[in-house]
Order: structure tokens, then sequence, then C-alpha cells
């Protein structure tokens, strides 16, 4: 594979009416059914993966890095009776069909929002329901972030975020958060966007990164990836956050680069969205609050199962079950 993070990354296969092939980027491992349950091999494989004990065997050369099958093959696994690897491989079978369930049903609200969006106010591009169109300059403050001199260590600190374009590539509706942080003086020659803003990713190496975008629930300063879209006077923030992440191609359409992808300034003002009446935007507001509260539940709930899983399998390979 081209990425170290990835070797190591197994599953079960357990047949298929037809044949199968695979590429020489897989190696295919066939147990002694007397001694060794495929299953139990595949989910403690799978541990080793999580727990990165692949990337130290790692040979790698230009975009290109895998493991010598001699390195696997030297890997000791514990071997309990056949019987009780079949039981261990069963219960953290199950104990991940809770976690794909559960993936799903995120996967799934996520769908419903979008369908109430579309339900409301129509598709935000082909604008089915003829909302009057309104350049984003006129509906919100644009605000391109900026990088405080690095000449000057007193820049950064620990007063404010300083968000970067990774904390906007998240599940979460949310800015996620950042890792560098500027100092009061820093934060006087940075840029910031006010809680309810929401930051958007215009330059990017990936142009399928382009438009990305997260909600600020605190006040935070950003880089010169990223532009701030702050709503002025009848722009509801939590609309303009939907609007936002569902008129992403229509964003992208804007960028000045097809390779890379760069939306300026300028060119974010100049793209025109629908402005429906503030008054659907906050019977919007109401339905988006309320699909929060039920996704930080799920979100919990995810969580739980993740830590359980991770529990289950660390004991199951150690202890034992």
């Amino acid at each position: 594979t081209n990425s170290p993070e990835l070797v190591g990354k197994t599953t079960a296969f357990l047949g298929h009416k037809e044949p199968i092939v695979f590429s020489n980027h897989f190696l295919r491992l066939r147990t002694n059914g007397r001694r060794l349950d495929p299953q139990y091999l595949a989910r403690w494989l799978t541990k080793q993966w999580q727990l990165r004990v692949f990337e130290k065997y790692c040979t790698q050369w230009v975009n290109q890095a895998t493991v010598r099958k001699e390195d696997l093959l030297s890997l000791e696994i514990p071997l309990p009776p056949l019987d009780e690897q079949r039981r261990i491989a069963a219960i953290l079978s199950r104990a991940d069909r809770l976690r794909r369930l559960r993936r799903t049903a995120l996967e799934l609200s996520d769908g419903y929002l979008q369908s109430v969006f579309l339900e409301m106010f129509g598709d935000p591009v082909s604008n089915p329901m003829g909302w009057k169109r309104t350049r984003v300059a006129k509906l919100v403050k644009v605000q391109t972030g900026n990088t405080p001199s690095r000449a000057e260590s007193e820049n950064y600190g620990n007063f404010i975020e300083w968000i970067k374009s990774d904390n906007i590539n998240t599940p979460s509706h949310f800015l996620t958060q950042a890792t560098e942080f500027l100092s009061e003086k820093g934060k006087s020659v940075g840029r910031t966007a006010p809680m309810g803003s929401t930051l958007i990713t215009c330059i990017a190496g990936s142009f399928d990164c382009i438009g990305n975008a997260a909600y600020a629930d605190r006040e935070v300063a950003f880089n010169q990836q990223i532009n701030a879209l702050t709503a002025k006077s009848g722009v509801n923030s939590w609309f303009l956050y939907a609007l936002v992440i569902f008129s992403k191609k229509h964003i992208q359409s804007a960028s000045t680069n097809s390779m890379k992808g760069m939306v300026s300034k300028g060119k974010m003002e100049g793209i025109q969205f629908i402005s429906p009446p503030e008054k659907i935007q906050l019977e919007f507001e109401k339905v988006f609050s309320r699909y929060r509260e039920g996704r930080d539940k799920q979100d919990t709930s995810m969580s739980m199962l993740n830590d359980g899983f991770s529990s289950i399998s660390q004991r199951a390979f150690s202890v034992g079950l």
C-alpha cells in the first residue's frame, strides 16, 4: 500500500459463490484448521494493526510500504484451545456488529438532516422553489485567516485556538480542538471568528477538501487556508451552516485551481446563495437543534461501544474472556 498506516489491515474471507482473485498488495493466510480458527486469527491481526504493530516492520520506498512475509510469520499469537478461539471470535463478532449497526444509524441520521433541508428549501443550487438568490457578501461577513509571524515566538501560547483545515475535516458538525494556540498578542495580529461562524476550507492540496465546513461553537483564530462566514442580520447561523454543507459542489465550482483547489475571499463573496425568509430559517434551526440532541446521544453511545469493544478485544488476547 502507499500508506504505512494501512499495512496489516485484515479481514476474514469466508467464501464466495464465484472465484475471487486478489492483487499482489495482499497476502493470503490459510490456517491449520486443527490448531487455529481463521476468524480468531483475523481478529488478532486486526488488534495488532490497531496497536500499530505492523508499522515498525514496514519496509518503505517511493509511495509504497510493505511488511515482509517472514516478519509477519514471525509474530507470536496467543493460542488457546480451538473451542475457546471460536468463542472469542464469536464474542468479538457480536460486539463489532453492534458497532456497525450504530455507525449505520449515524449515517441515516445525517441523511435525515439533508432530507429535511431539501424538503423545506429544495436543492440550494437548482433552486426549484424559486427563492431569491443573493451574493454571499450581502448575507455574511467573509474573512480569510492568516498566520501570525513565527519569527515572533510571543505570538504563540495558550490564549485562543488557532484552527487549521484538519479541524474542519471532521464527522462532527463542530470544529475539533486545535493543537496549536495563539497568545493574546498573537490574537491581536491574527484573524478571529466569533461563535456561530461557519469555517470553510478554501485552499487545499486535495480538490475534494475544498468546501469542507464546520460550525464554530466558540471564538477561534484560524489560518489562511480557511474562510470564515459570519451571518449578518436576517440570516440564521445554523441555516447558513447547513446551506454551506449542502452546497459543497457549488462552492467547489468557484475554485480557481482544478488540481489542488482554491476559493479566494473575492470568489467566495461572489457566490450566490438562496436566501429564504428568516422565519423559515428559524423553523429549520429548531429541527437542527432536535437533530443535534439525538445525534449527541448517538455519538455517546458509539463512543461507549468503541470503548467496550476495545476493552473486550484487549482482554480476549491477554487474560481471556
